[in-house]
């Protein structure tokens, strides 16, 4: 059995995707293909993988939750799936960690490296998606925002800007993590509103249509925004509505270019350690392009035999 983890990232329509796959998880099962999704995980199946406050002895805990963990994929093997996927955003940290840091999953390595043991070596691939830097932190912020945290101020949003970690560096540690695991990274951009297609790429199966539109934890647009918060909070927001741009120009711009630089590097092949899935429906062209026309119109023998003749 193939075992795919999933690990989101956060903001990156990771929730929309698990409710796809739990709605077709029927008929995915008689394909062959798994899902274990946050209700499952978050329900005491991975208790005990990361080293928490308790009375027992952790390393008994990591043990416990490795022999947990280690039925089930032999249940699931047994019920014929070939197939698993294996899907929580909180296998890699949280958004709250990220922004009190003002980095980008931290502490990730340690995670992967401590999930990797609790399979015992059955994972096979990892999953992860990225996201432009800009709407990732502004869209992490407005999550925040809802939730109760203060509008972050100028200085905050400098450093999540100027902040020298990338997706680069998660993808590094990942893999460093979990080596001899192929690790794939779908941009949010071609998979966000895609469920299928991302589907079709983490599974060898012809992925279901149905329930593929679901959208959940969208962003709130600025006036929704405004709307929720109580009166005091919602002064700190700007005027008018659409989406909230909490970054300037100069510090979007720095976010852009290092979105840019992470997906050059993925392009060129990720130092071995990652592959960039491209977009089944563009695929990237091949060392031989097709021939095209190089000019418009239609030809003029007269103006050909006269350019021909002239001097």
């Amino acid at each position: 059995m193939q075992t795919c983890l999933h690990l989101g990232a956060h903001r990156c329509a990771t929730t929309s995707f698990q409710e796809y796959l739990r709605q077709n998880a029927a008929e995915l099962e008689t394909k062959g293909v798994g899902f274990w999704g946050p209700r499952r995980t978050r329900k005491g199946l991975l208790h005990g993988v990361l080293p928490t406050p308790a009375v027992g002895n952790s390393r008994a805990l990591a043990k416990r939750a490795q022999g947990r963990i280690r039925m089930n994929l032999t249940q699931s093997r047994e019920r014929g799936i070939k197939q698993l996927i294996v899907s929580d955003e909180n296998l890699i940290g949280s958004t709250r960690t990220n922004l009190r840091l003002g980095a980008l999953y931290s502490g990730v390595g340690e995670r992967m490296a401590r999930y990797a043991e609790a399979f015992d070596g059955q994972v096979t691939t990892v999953a992860l998606n990225i996201r432009s830097l800009e709407t990732y932190w502004t869209s992490a912020l407005t999550y925040a925002v809802v939730r109760g945290h203060r509008v972050p101020p100028y200085l905050q949003l400098q450093n999540l800007a100027e902040s020298s970690r990338s997706w680069r560096d998660v993808i590094s540690d990942i893999a460093c993590a979990m080596p001899g695991v192929e690790v794939k990274v779908l941009p949010f951009e071609t998979f966000g509103g895609r469920p299928e297609a991302q589907l079709e790429q983490l599974c060898d199966c012809e992925a279901p249509r149905t329930h593929a539109r679901v959208r959940l934890n969208a962003s709130l647009r600025l006036e929704d925004l405004r709307a929720h918060l109580l009166e005091n909070a919602a002064q700190d927001l700007p005027e008018g509505e659409g989406r909230w741009r909490p970054f300037d120009e100069a510090q979007c711009a720095m976010l852009r270019e290092n979105y840019a630089d992470d997906l050059m590097w993925l392009a060129a092949g990720a130092d071995g350690q990652a592959q960039l899935v491209q977009d089944p429906e563009h695929p990237a062209a091949g060392l031989n392009l097709p021939q095209t026309e190089l000019t418009r119109g239609r030809p003029d023998d007269k103006q050909d035999r006269r350019l021909a003749g002239s001097g």
